[in-house]
């Protein structure tokens, strides 16, 4: 049967882009106590979403059960039994569009996200002339609940507490009075990945003043491996990448006193509690929208635009012109080593 206050929400993928969907839920749900939401996404970002009220997760098998069009149908009609009112679409892809249109078809009204491609297109092609802030995902989220008929203000949003670290994370934390420091210094893309020498000149640093405890995050085997050697050049130095679950990692990520990341999902995760984030752009750049929630401007340090007249390349750091792919490194280790000390 279906509710009259049950709102689908659409959002596949990437990590980051996940998770800056939750603190625009947690806003929804607080302002609208009696509505009920379900989450489609990737069966893994389900930890993202376990502590909001009236919200539940569906997993999509986009390479499986709910591969092309027939998949897509027979999701549709999976999420129909549900008894879902309206669909929220913040993700606006093929798949996601297919899936609205089966939905529409029998009779359920829905919304999608409002990219800006014209004026993200504008920002990338802008050849070195001044570039203005766009709008931030977050609020093109909260956007097309307001096209429901939910709006929201994100200005009201209140963080969860630091989550309890279980025994086997307190061992790693340690009992040492030492601040906590993460650094994901990763990416999808080569323009966007801080060069590991110059991240190891950051560590050092850091690792020097004998007061932080340093944890390194990422994902993929290669990536652990360079990882597990980084952090075996150090006394303070901890490589949790493949060591813990999702929902460890959140824990730990919660309690931390800083995250470093780059333009990708680990500086979204930290931003979820409240933790400082240090955010290193290289062939992409924070005017795009993609900064981690309520973090300040001040804490995104950017490649040296007269240097690299061209940034932004891209949206997403996957197009850039031959030499671009080193723009980061124009970022001093020592301006990123300052601003941590700032920050924490």
């Amino acid at each position: 049967m279906k509710s009259k206050n049950h709102i689908l929400v659409i959002r596949l993928s990437a990590m980051g882009d996940v998770a800056m969907l939750v603190p625009v839920l947690r806003v929804l749900v607080d302002t609208y106590p009696n509505i009920q939401v379900t989450i489609l996404t990737k069966p893994f970002f389900k930890p993202l979403f376990s502590a909001l009220k009236n919200v539940s997760v569906i997993g999509a098998d986009v390479k499986g059960k709910h591969k092309g069009v027939f998949g897509i149908l027979n999701l549709s009609k999976e999420v129909k039994i549900l008894g879902i009112s309206c669909v929220a679409d913040t993700h606006n892809v093929l798949r996601s569009k297919l899936l609205r249109f089966f939905l529409w078809f029998s009779g359920i009204k829905n919304a999608s996200i409002d990219k800006g491609r014209a004026e993200k297109k504008a920002l990338v092609n802008a050849n070195g002339n001044p570039i203005s802030q766009l709008k931030k995902t977050h609020q093109r989220y909260a956007d097309v609940f307001k096209k429901l008929g939910y709006p929201i203000a994100l200005s009201k949003h209140q963080y969860p507490g630091r989550e309890r670290l279980s025994l086997p994370l307190q061992e790693i934390v340690g009992k040492l009075p030492k601040k906590l420091i993460g650094i994901a210094p990763f990416a999808a893309h080569e323009g966007k990945m801080y060069p590991l020498p110059l991240m190891k000149e950051v560590i050092e640093d850091l690792d020097a003043t004998g007061k932080f405890k340093i944890f390194l995050f990422g994902g993929g085997k290669k990536e652990i491996l360079q990882l597990d050697r980084l952090a075996g050049s150090f006394n303070d130095v901890q490589n949790v990448a493949g060591k813990l679950s999702f929902e460890e990692e959140l824990a730990l990520i919660s309690n931390l006193d800083v995250m470093l990341a780059m333009d990708s999902g680990n500086g979204h995760l930290a931003a979820l509690y409240d933790i400082p984030v240090v955010t290193l752009w290289g062939v992409t750049h924070p005017y795009a929208g993609f900064i981690p929630f309520n973090q300040p401007n001040s804490n995104q340090l950017v490649a040296d635009r007269d240097q690299f007249p061209l940034v932004p390349t891209s949206i997403y750091g996957n197009k850039y012109p031959t030499g671009y792919e080193k723009s980061i490194a124009s970022i001093p280790a020592r301006l990123v080593v300052e601003k941590v000390l700032e920050v924490v």
